[in-house]
């Protein structure tokens, strides 16, 4: 893994989903008082079902039931969250001193213990000595985060590390190797929909035929297919208002626009994982001149296999893919060369 010295985990992963003999759990939250009659939830990100809720009283929630295999947990009260831990079939105390209890939060402490001695210990260099050990303190950190997630890979602990380190680094063939090598990782639906991503973006690849969705917003309904395919050049955005390397495309998509949009290139907003009322702003702020689609959330992100935006894809006129992911000189390129095969 190739991670920065400063990089800090803060998402989040679930267990495998197989089923064994049950085993109690109890999970102690010091909320404080503050948060007194307020209901406290036990989250299971990989499906965000709610697995477990209690009151908190005296500034405590008291959590207790069963669980088969350890699964990574958000603790949220009021939709926000206030801990995470690995569930397991322990006493497991949370507070603002951290996670204790549970085999698994002994061995993720243990890590970070280490890791952030390490950062500590970098930090009190010399400036004249950083530079020159930065290596070394990145390979250590490195070692200790690769060891871990291998000695616990077929468990919620390994998959963690799995998850938010090689396999953001891996296309479909590895990902299935990964998945050969250790079953329990495909159990997952992060991991399942990793893997279909992969196969939806082999399918819309460049040289492939457009998929059609449609998405409904205030009783207007657009279908691609009522726009690619109908023999003229279309490049479509698939972008969010918070996204700030999808604003950044903004300017260079403008001057496209602007050069090809009288020679027919036609261009289409597809606004993906986004508040309406905020996309409706970024459209009005950005001034973005082409047609916008709203709403559209993961419906166009998962056929296509998006897993980050921007997404800029260029259609030909009988629907083909010409240009898939391309982004600033590369994208002005792939466009010139479609307008110019078009004359």
């Amino acid at each position: 893994m190739n991670r920065s010295l400063f990089y800090a985990a803060g998402l989040l992963m679930l267990a495998s989903c197989s089923q064994g003999p049950k085993q109690n759990y109890v999970v102690t939250l010091n909320a404080g008082d503050a948060m007194n009659d307020k209901m406290a939830y036990i989250i299971d990100f990989d499906t965000e079902d709610k697995l477990d809720s209690a009151m908190i009283s005296n500034g405590v929630a008291v959590f207790e039931g069963e669980v088969a295999k350890p699964r990574y947990v958000a603790i949220s009260v009021d939709g926000t969250g206030v801990g995470s831990l690995y569930l397991e079939a322990d006493s497991i105390n949370v507070s603002e001193e951290g996670v204790k209890g549970g085999e698994l939060n002994a061995k993720n402490d243990e890590y970070w213990t280490m890791r952030m001695d390490a950062i500590k210990e970098f930090r009190e260099l010399p400036d004249s000595l950083q530079q020159a050990r930065y290596e070394e303190f990145q390979t250590r950190i490195n070692d200790a985060e690769k060891k871990l997630m291998d000695e616990n890979i077929d468990n919620a602990l390994g998959y963690y590390y799995f998850l938010y380190g090689p396999a953001r680094n891996l296309d479909l063939a590895g990902l299935d190797s990964a998945i050969a090598a250790h079953p329990s990782l495909g159990e997952y639906q992060r991991i399942q929909k990793m893997r279909q991503a992969f196969v939806n973006q082999a399918e819309t690849s460049e040289g492939k035929m457009f998929k059609d969705f449609e998405v409904t917003y205030n009783d207007s309904t657009f279908r691609l297919s009522d726009h690619v395919g109908k023999g003229k050049y279309v490049l479509v955005d698939f972008w969010a208002s918070w996204c700030g390397p999808c604003i950044r495309q903004t300017a260079v998509i403008k001057d496209l626009y602007k050069e090809y949009g009288p020679k027919g290139l036609e261009v289409i907003g597809v606004a993906v994982w986004d508040k309406p009322e905020d996309t409706l702003k970024g459209i009005e702020s950005h001034e973005l001149p082409w047609m916008n689609v709203i709403n559209a959330q993961s419906i166009p992100t998962e056929l296509y296999g998006i897993q980050g935006i921007p997404c800029i894809i260029l259609f030909g006129p009988d629907g083909t893919i010409i240009s898939r992911d391309k982004q600033n000189d590369e994208l002005r390129e792939a466009v010139a060369n479609a307008m110019k095969a078009a004359k």
